[in-house]
């Protein structure tokens, strides 16, 4: 089978926040975590296999108020013993709004963990937010 890889629409923010997701009224046990997001997708670990074409529904904990974010599954593909990476593409073009936040958030929880490691800080996530936003919400891309 060949790779064949497509230029991305959107570019891809690495995360590693956690995710739950639901198809249908299915809700797996917790421990699921963003690989990154875009605009136009997600992609997340999980240690169900997910079958492509499933419609599903995304919810991220850390975001408040919370946040649902309905896609469909494009891609499962095996990482490790009994994990799979999951794509998927969202499918309501008005998610663009939440998108955007919960990009922002994916940047501030990753920079909290880096001042956590790299200055022995412990920012709450609110002093987090208010660090990132005078340091680096400027060159977010639009």
């Amino acid at each position: 089978m060949t790779d064949k890889r497509v230029s991305r629409r959107f570019i891809r923010h690495p995360t590693d926040i956690p995710v739950q997701w639901k198809i249908g009224e299915t809700v797996p046990p917790g421990g699921e975590h963003l690989r990154n997001i875009s605009e136009g997708g997600l992609a997340f670990e999980s240690s169900h296999d997910i079958q492509a074409g499933a419609s599903i529904e995304i919810s991220i904990p850390a975001v408040r108020p919370g946040v649902s974010i309905r896609g469909e599954v494009v891609y499962c593909r095996p990482v490790g013993d009994s994990r799979f990476e999951i794509g998927v593409r969202f499918t309501d073009e008005g998610q663009h709004f939440k998108m955007r936040m919960v990009e922002q958030v994916c940047h501030i929880e990753h920079y909290k963990k880096e001042v956590l490691e790299d200055e022995g800080r412990t920012l709450t996530s609110e002093q987090a937010a208010m660090e990132w936003i005078r340091s680096f919400a400027k060159d977010f891309p639009r």
